[in-house]
């Protein structure tokens, strides 16, 4: 009984950290949700939605793609501790290109102002797709 214990024990430690390991590293942003987006044109998507930069859009192949976002930190003092806790799921809706885009991911406001102090405008994240 012992032996499975610490076998349940260990598979689950592995497990945790195979989810912290395949979190990636970026940032956020916010803006106002609006239409038409990119990938869904006129239909509503509703408010937990993003856009992404041209590093995670891949032609369009980001569309749909739903992803976990956790504020990590600030990225300037204005705002030394930004982070509200806990993590918030998006639905990639739209791209934010180049140059214009400042982040990894660009949040609607609703879901940026769940992870985060809207103040903070800019913030490090981790996200993982699922």
């Amino acid at each position: 009984m012992a032996t499975a214990t610490r076998v349940l024990f260990f598979m689950g430690l592995v497990i945790s950290l195979v989810s912290v390991a395949s979190a990636i590293s970026g940032t956020a942003t916010y803006y106002n949700v609006y239409v038409p987006s990119a990938c869904y044109g006129f239909q509503d998507q509703g408010v937990m939605i993003a856009a992404a930069s041209d590093g995670l859009w891949a032609n369009g192949a980001a569309c749909g793609r739903m992803y976990r976002v956790t504020c990590q930190g600030p990225t300037n003092a204005g705002v030394p501790q930004p982070c509200k806790g806990g993590s918030v799921t998006v639905k990639i809706v739209d791209r934010c290109p180049s140059p214009g885009c400042q982040a990894t991911i660009d949040l609607s406001q609703e879901a940026f102002s769940q992870i985060a102090d809207i103040n903070a405008g800019k913030i490090n994240i981790d996200y993982t797709q699922v």
